[in-house]
């Protein structure tokens, strides 16, 4: 890739939405689509069921288009961005299965979760099914630097939900220690999406470097804003129940800007609420007046601000292009998202 930095001529919405990279990337999806229908069919009723509530739960894929507008976006005509695309859906759709059991969630998507529908046992089991599934897709693709990647994103997501756990109720819990919690359990999958897209399109160095930073930067944004929205959403907006986070003592950013700053009663209720897990009605109300008095919320999307922003400055170094417009655009969204 031409090392020159490339002046950003790209104008940018005011009301920014992934409408673009869903038009530039739709006929794609359809394969995609088919590839992930495919490959969910067993002869184990219950698995295609489960697995297609979830995947059929109206959810943006957000990380199977960032492969294929990095795709394009190196003008890749290949078709090889099919089946690794799927392989990225079935990894974060297999750790949003895990995800459900472990902290007990009840929505997902506006929807009930698999495991409140057909129970724990059975969620548990068909996640590991669909991680199965994406490594045969990876094996299948031949390039062990795909392997590499790939298999490499989904220990570190199964590492950074566990690191997560060692967080919970933790009052001592930093914000560079909860940064390395969310890199593991999101921004790494962001980045893997993107950055395979360089090595099916055989580019150099430099050009996978960039994309990786564009998802990994991406992802940590997308992170910092669903944790600071669970404290100022709605359930109906976000599609998901409001306060999962407080009321599972999960340490998030919001919760420890407000502990830092908060005063010896603030202080106290935190420790009662997250540490001793002993809570009393409106509890959750109280916690949303603390974090709006200690601007614990708005210094958070802040911060997702700054990753966006520096998600689509690693965009730099690519000509502008209908692609390159449409994951800028998303990047925008990301930070920027109601929900």
């Amino acid at each position: 890739m031409d090392a020159d930095v490339h002046t950003l001529k790209i104008k940018r919405p005011s009301t920014p939405s992934v409408a673009k990279l869903q038009a530039l990337v739709a006929a794609d999806m359809n394969a995609v689509n088919q590839t992930i229908i495919e490959r969910m069919q067993s002869p184990v009723v219950l698995i295609p069921e489960l697995a297609g509530h979830l995947i059929a739960s109206g959810g943006k894929r957000l990380r199977p288009m960032l492969t294929l507008g990095s795709a394009r976006l190196l003008g890749y005509g290949g078709t090889r961005q099919f089946s690794l695309a799927a392989c990225v859906e079935f990894i974060h759709t297999a750790t949003l299965l895990h995800d459900d059991v472990v902290d007990g969630s009840d929505l997902r998507r506006g929807q009930q979760t698999a495991n409140i529908i057909w129970g724990n046992k059975a969620t548990v089991l068909v996640g590991d099914f669909l991680f199965a599934r994406a490594f045969e897709l990876m094996v299948e693709d031949g390039s062990l630097r795909v392997l590499r990647i790939l298999s490499r994103a989904a220990a570190t997501i199964a590492q950074g939900e566990v690191d997560q756990l060692t967080t919970t109720g933790n009052l001592d819990t930093t914000e560079d220690r909860y940064l390395e919690v969310i890199i593991g359990k999101t921004a790494v999958l962001f980045a893997a999406a993107c950055q395979v897209a360089s090595v099916i399109a055989e580019r150099d160095d430099a050009t996978e470097a960039a994309l990786e930073s564009y998802g990994r930067n991406l992802g940590i944004a997308f992170q910092l804003v669903d944790d600071a929205i669970d404290y100022a959403s709605t359930a109906d907006v976000m599609g998901k129940s409001a306060g999962d986070d407080f009321r599972e003592g999960k340490l998030t950013l919001p919760a420890i800007l407000a502990y830092a700053r908060g005063n010896d009663d603030e202080r106290a209720f935190w420790r009662r609420t997250l540490v001793r897990m002993d809570r009393q009605p409106g509890d959750f109300e109280q916690a949303v007046a603390i974090m709006s008095r200690r601007q614990a919320v708005t210094d958070t999307l802040k911060r997702a601000h700054l990753y966006g922003e520096r998600a689509i400055d690693a965009l730099a170094v690519f000509p502008d292009s209908a692609a390159k417009a449409a994951l800028i655009e998303a990047a925008d969204f990301t930070v920027q998202r109601a929900y």
